[in-house]
């Protein structure tokens, strides 16, 4: 067994936080003429093809992780059935994360993918019976108002709630669930973080392709596939999205997912300034607000449920 190397792991979790700042940037910079489900599709292609190269390196290697296992009938049954499952949310969720960033803006989607603790929580309380503390629930009920607050423009009337920002949290919440079964499920097989990623977006990339075939048409397709201006970004896109996601599966070998976690919460923040930088957007004092009491909620969150958790 390799040796833990919690120096590597907190160094990739300060890689992911660079990249989900970036990210939002690179999906709202692509020209607004190619729709939000090809730009899905095609960086979720683009990810199978970096996907590839470590897969196939892993293949020559003498631990084969899933490929090599022998595993039982019903394991393997269960196994392809959440790798199906899981790869058409994700796929979903890449789907509503580029058209959450062009409705909602860069910096609120962002803002609002910090809820993902709210349905960690939901969750680990209906599955798991994990009951909580009275400052998690505090913690929860100031990540709440902060959220409805950035979701009512700063002006706490319901009349002025956003739907694209409801449409931004679904993102965490299609995470969450996919995450639940994932860690439930495959943590029983010798699967790698690589083989993981590499089904997750050959999953995702079939089912983003049906639906696009379906709403837009071979023809449609093919336009996008040989525009190179368009293709530039679907690749960036596709890239980085590839990238953190290996990162991140690297990183928590050697650190707790909550580290990790707590390291990537300033990523809006980061999207905030690239936003003015590179898209001229204007970030309002509301949206500061949030953002401060949204980090400070997660962090209490990602405290109090390391405080009770056993030495």
């Amino acid at each position: 067994m390799r040796p833990v190397n919690p120096k590597l792991g907190i160094a990739l979790a300060f890689v992911c936080l660079s990249i989900l700042g970036f990210m939002p940037i690179i999906s709202n910079s692509r020209p607004l003429t190619f729709d939000a489900l090809s730009f899905a599709f095609f960086l979720s292609v683009w990810q199978l093809l970096f996907s590839l190269p470590l897969v196939f390196r892993e293949l020559r290697s003498t631990d084969k992780g899933i490929f090599g296992a022998n595993l039982a009938p019903d394991l393997k049954r269960r196994t392809i059935t959440i790798i199906v499952l899981t790869g058409v949310i994700f796929g979903l969720s890449t789907f509503v994360y580029v058209i959450a960033n062009e409705k909602a803006g860069a910096v609120s989607a962002a803002i609002a993918i910090q809820a993902y603790p709210l349905f960690a929580i939901l969750w680990e309380t209906l599955f798991l019976n994990r009951r909580k503390t009275t400052p998690e629930l505090l913690f929860t009920l100031m990540l709440l108002m902060a959220l409805y607050y950035l979701a009512t423009g700063g002006t706490w009337r319901i009349e002025g709630l956003s739907h694209w920002f409801a449409v931004a949290l679904s993102i965490p919440f299609l995470w969450s669930v996919a995450h639940v079964i994932i860690k439930e499920q495959l943590g029983r097989t010798p699967i790698t973080p690589a083989q993981v990623t590499f089904f997750r977006v050959l999953v995702s990339s079939v089912f983003l392709g049906v639906v696009l075939v379906a709403v837009s048409g071979p023809v449609r397709i093919a336009e996008d596939l040989i525009n190179l201006d368009y293709q530039v970004f679907a690749l960036a896109m596709g890239l980085a999205y590839y990238v953190e996601l290996i990162f991140w599966f690297y990183a928590v070998r050697d650190i707790d997912i909550s580290v990790a976690s707590s390291i990537t919460v300033p990523a809006p923040a980061l999207t905030m300034i690239l936003a003015i930088i590179f898209l001229g957007d204007k970030v309002e004092g509301y949206q500061v607000a949030a953002l401060a009491v949204v980090a400070a909620s997660v962090y209490g969150l990602l405290f109090a449920g390391a405080k009770k958790r056993p030495a």
